[in-house]
């Protein structure tokens, strides 16, 4: 995984003066091995997490204490980007603060076919990001830690990592904590310049979701209402057409095709919006599953504990 990561990174063009820093967190698998092929890269061998800290954004911290760049580029292990994907990003930045390119994502199996189209449609379809390219506004942010790139200086006068070092939903609070200090950026369609694989079974996407939806939608409230937003738009359509209510039917027809819209925007597939109450209902699900795993502290990801923040 890491070696074809290194590679598209290596390989970038349209970059002057730049360093690649890639921190090695305690890998028992021949991570570190792969990582000393490459002799353009300085590897740093991280620090044992803190009790405090989430494993990946006490990475994040190490990595940007030894980095010495302008801009921080942020990159997970399975994001593959195209050769000039950086520097367009960087291009596209202008005068922005910080830039969350999001990754076209890949999928394999019934499962994850269904259900990850979901989550780039929630937020095409919800957010005008027209708003959020010209003000800051909080409640609207939105951010994909797979691709993330900030101005270093920004970075370190938000707090960085250390000000949301307990957050499972660390890409949305970083960047929330970024608008919230003063600094403007966005999300970025990138399905054409990035791709990521989350996950490789169903039981990966099960617990990724599961460590995480406890706290995507804020207090009971904000839970409350968007399961009922979930309902209303996901299953109560097909529900009502079926029973020949012609008006569902036009609701779902219009859901359908903002499902096709995204699915084509994003370099998904389109067909899988016709299953949009299945993909629905199993985000209710898990919900609820989640949920479950913080009342009980059960969650965990990749034999780690998630400590919650």
């Amino acid at each position: 995984n890491v070696q074809e990561c290194i590679n598209a990174v290596v390989n970038q063009s349209g970059l002057h003066n730049y360093e690649i820093l890639v921190l090695d967190d305690e890998s028992s698998d021949q991570t570190l091995s792969e990582l000393r092929k490459f002799s353009s890269i300085k590897i740093i061998e991280g620090q044992p997490t803190p009790q405090d800290w989430l494993g990946k954004l006490w990475a994040c911290h190490q990595l940007a204490e030894h980095s010495t760049g302008e801009y921080l580029v942020f990159l997970d292990a399975d994001v593959r980007l195209s050769k000039n994907a950086i520097s367009s990003a960087l291009n596209s930045m202008q005068e922005w603060d910080f830039i969350s390119p999001y990754p076209r994502q890949l999928t394999e199996g019934f499962l994850q076919r269904v259900f990850q189209p979901l989550l780039q449609w929630s937020w095409l379809a919800s957010v005008p990001l027209i708003l959020t390219y010209k003000f800051p506004i909080k409640s609207m942010t939105i951010a994909n830690g797979q691709f993330f790139i900030v101005k270093k200086s920004a970075y370190l006068k938000s707090g960085g990592h250390f000000k949301i070092k307990g957050e499972v939903l660390d890409d949305l609070m970083l960047a929330r904590q970024l608008i919230t200090s003063g600094f403007r950026g966005s999300v970025a369609e990138a399905s054409q310049v990035a791709t990521c694989k989350m996950y490789n079974t169903n039981i990966e996407l099960i617990r990724g979701y599961q460590k995480s939806l406890y706290k995507a939608f804020g207090n009971p409230i904000g839970i409350v209402f968007t399961l009922i937003i979930l309902v209303l738009n996901g299953i109560v359509p097909i529900v009502a057409a079926m029973q020949g209510s012609n008006l569902a039917l036009l609701a779902f027809v219009l859901i359908f095709l903002s499902r096709v819209f995204s699915s084509l925007r994003t370099g998904g597939i389109p067909s899988t919006a016709l299953l949009h109450p299945v993909a629905v209902g199993l985000l209710i699900i898990l919900i609820f599953y989640s949920w479950y795993g913080r009342l009980t502290k059960t969650l965990t990801w990749r034999d780690r504990n998630i400590i919650h923040g």
